[in-house]
């Protein structure tokens, strides 16, 4: 949305790459991840840059190394856990430095709105000992971006920009500006950038000099700014925290903002806390700051009136001091749950169907399909990570043996199995443990908004690119047995998925059927309940589609919402689905 004086109304993952583009940014190479996708989208958007989804993170931050190598400033995007998959080449490039600028940005999701965990990226910069910032609104996401380029380059690190689920996805006014392209020529430089061990040793004390300056920096930049105001409680505050901070007490209270993170002032906080009464830290999840300015020999209240799990809130904040104001923070009406499902036609459904009735133990991976551990269909047993249902189900029959080979599964999709589910294919492959793995191919990565993978033959702009075929692909890891089913069959499923965990051999079950949101997927026409003939077994919702409820007694059939896949006409006895 325009405004007046080119002023934008942007959410912060678009402003974000508003900022990549003015600062000159030329490479990206990303992997989708909740909060995080939209930066790489929106960013796509521009023809002067070049962008790409990357197989997971770690290569994704390897290319984009490789561009700064080059003279070019670069760019990668991930969420919180997707930076675990890059830690490697990061802890390494805080050694190593870069060329052309190289920023980073990592999503967090307190409150795991679409997460396993909840951990917090501060620890990696920490550990990295590489220079965070945490933009708090969109405006901020702008300016912190083009401004991280400026600190990569000056002092020759790799920075780390810290989004999170609200900041990322809510919207506020930014300014734009011109595009400036630096160029950078490259120069070989074996002791800098090669990180064998004699050299390694020689750049770790420069990565410490780097640490004190970038205190220095801190102390006294515009990344960090006081707001004094009533100086009878302080407040020391980051990212969407100070929003909320500023929403509950105006400016009837001092506070600290800071907007880098990592490393942290010293004296600019010592200097805040001796101009008020009582100090405080409000700052989500770990208490990152209220254990700097412990170290510093400051009394200060974070996390004992603060919880350390979940995202915060104005009512949060407004109850925790005691603000007689809280309620009007406060929702005068319960909002009813809304559980998690699949979607009408959802070609995972008739596999998960299929599993659940022969009493397969399922594990799980991450995706749309790791719905398949809700009712009525519950059933997958076990999700972990990105690429961990090969690795788990290889560990599990190999102590289990005879007793688990012939029943139990791995479920991964197509783009969890490029990102990190090959490696765990060559350990089944190598070590030979009698495992079936189906991977559910639904031409898409849907979990996060149809992104394309290097399985649909597209690339992030819909132009044609290099497909993996995966049938070729796992015969060349080693398995004799690969076959393809449709899962909108049920009984070609259930048939195939015997015969497979029958045998005494490793095996592959590509469950292949199109994502049904795809706009490129023609549908058949709803189906119809017959009446006459429904006799209200409720076989039909065994399924869990969303399409079909039950009234009067009778199956009933929503037909804004059935895409005609046919996989509840197979379950009804009496055949009333036509």
């Amino acid at each position: 949305m325009s405004l007046e004086n080119g002023k934008q109304l942007m959410l912060g993952n678009k402003a974000v790459a508003r900022g990549l583009y003015e600062a000159g940014v030329c490479f990206i190479s990303s992997y989708p991840g909740t909060p995080s996708t939209e930066v790489t989208e929106e960013a796509a958007k521009y023809d002067e840059i070049y962008c790409e989804w990357a197989p997971n993170e770690k290569v994704a931050m390897e290319s984009a190394f490789g561009a700064s190598l080059a003279g070019r400033r670069a760019f990668c995007a991930q969420k919180h856990v997707g930076l675990n998959v890059a830690a490697d080449p990061l802890y390494t490039m805080s050694y190593t430095g870069v060329n052309a600028g190289l920023v980073i940005v990592v999503a967090d999701d307190a409150g795991m709105h679409s997460s396993q965990n909840e951990q917090d990226s501060r620890h990696h910069a920490i550990a990295a000992k590489v220079p965070m910032l945490e933009p708090s609104d969109s405006k901020e996401a702008l300016e912190f971006t083009k401004l991280a380029y400026e600190l990569s380059e000056k002092y020759d690190t790799p920075v780390l920009l810290k989004m999170c689920t609200r900041v990322a996805h809510s919207q506020s006014i930014v300014e734009t500006g011109e595009r400036n392209v630096p160029d950078k020529p490259y120069e070989k430089n074996i002791a800098k950038y090669v990180m064998m061990p004699g050299n390694a040793k020689k750049r770790h004390p420069i990565v410490e000099q780097r640490t004190k300056d970038l205190i220095s920096y801190a102390e006294n930049c515009p990344l960090n700014r006081v707001e004094m105001g009533d100086t009878k409680i302080g407040i020391i505050t980051c990212s969407t925290s100070y929003q909320y901070v500023k929403e509950v007490f105006g400016d009837s209270v001092s506070v600290l903002k800071l907007g880098m993170t990592n490393p942290l002032p010293e004296n600019l906080i010592k200097d805040f806390a001796s101009k008020v009464d009582q100090l405080f830290v409000v700052e989500e999840l770990d208490p990152i700051i209220e254990n700097h300015v412990k170290s510093l020999g400051v009394k200060v209240t974070g996390k004992e009136l603060l919880p350390i799990v979940d995202e915060f809130s104005q009512t949060l904040i407004a109850n925790a001091f005691g603000k007689e104001t809280a309620t009007s923070y406060s929702l005068t009406e319960e909002i009813p749950n809304r559980p998690p499902v699949m979607c009408a036609g959802c070609p995972h459904r008739g596999l998960f169907y299929t599993l659940k009735k022969n009493n397969c133990t399922v594990l799980g991976d991450i995706g749309c399909y790791t719905l398949g551990a809700v009712p009525p269909l519950g059933a997958i047993e076990m999700t972990l990570c990105m690429g961990a249902s090969i690795g788990a189900l290889h560990g599990f029959n190999k102590v289990r043996g005879s007793e688990s080979e012939h029943k139990t599964v791995a479920v991964i999709g197509d783009s969890t199995f490029m990102h990190s589910g090959m490696t765990g294919l060559a350990n089944v492959a190598y070590n030979q443990s009698n495992s079936t793995i189906v991977i559910v191919d639904n031409s898409i990565t849907g979990m996060t908004g149809h992104q394309q993978n290097p399985t649909t033959g597209y690339n992030i702009k819909g132009d044609p690119a290099g497909k993996i075929d995966l049938e070729a692909l796992c015969k060349a890891m080693g398995f004799e047995r690969v076959r393809v089913v449709d899962p909108y069959n049920l009984e070609e499923c259930e048939k195939v998925l015997k015969e497979e965990l029958a045998a005494d051999a490793p095996s592959v079950i590509i469950s292949r059927r199109p994502c049904a949101l795809l706009k490129y997927v023609k549908h058949n026409p709803p189906l119809n309940v017959n009446k006459d003939k429904c006799i209200g077994c409720k076989s039909c919702m065994r399924i869990g589609c969303p399409a079909i409820s039950m009234k009067d007694g009778k199956a009933t059939i929503d037909a804004t919402l059935c895409v005609g896949c046919n996989v509840c006409s197979q379950l009804c006895p009496k055949k009333a689905f036509e």
